[in-house]
């Protein structure tokens, strides 16, 4: 007689194998995940430094989002502030600086919800300086590791 099938050993090496492969792939896949929704803040950040240079360098101050046009991703709320699916942002004039914030809603891979933090803020050099309009944009200080590990590209936007 003719033996077709596999042996219950063969089944359970292929199991395990199995088993393994996902132990090894699941991880990776939930931060590849979690680097992809965290991917709009460099985008988000760097069309506010482009907008705020290129105010400041016509006007010789910073300008709140409305003056440069800048709208930021997702649906803006009742308080003025823009969400979408992954990010709180805000920003805002105080002073001589424009402000910038993306916050975290949700845990994403290692960087907490609500304390996953990108700033940025932007000071203009005045009419009466001799680096007129020249803008100077600095990273916020209370950005953690392993929010900062997702976007790599974020500090590559301070200039």
């Amino acid at each position: 007689m003719k033996k077709q099938g596999f042996t219950l050993i063969e089944l359970m090496v292929v199991i395990v194998i199995m088993g393994i492969l996902a132990a090894v792939a699941v991880p990776k896949l939930f931060g590849m995940i979690a680097k992809s929704k965290a991917s709009e803040v460099p985008t988000a950040a760097g069309t506010w430094i482009n907008l705020m240079e290129a105010y400041g360098s016509e006007n010789y101050k910073v300008g709140d989002w409305g003056q440069i046009g800048y709208t930021a991703p997702g649906s803006k709320s009742n308080s003025g502030k823009y969400t979408s699916n992954e990010f709180e942002y805000t920003g805002g004039v105080s002073g001589t600086t424009g402000t910038w914030q993306a916050k975290a809603l949700h845990k994403l891979d290692d960087c907490p919800a609500t304390t996953g933090l990108w700033a940025l803020t932007a000071t203009v050099e005045g009419e009466t300086s001799t680096k007129a309009g020249e803008v100077h944009t600095q990273a916020g200080t209370s950005m953690t590791a392993a929010c900062r590990a997702l976007t790599p590209a974020f500090d590559k936007l301070i200039k």
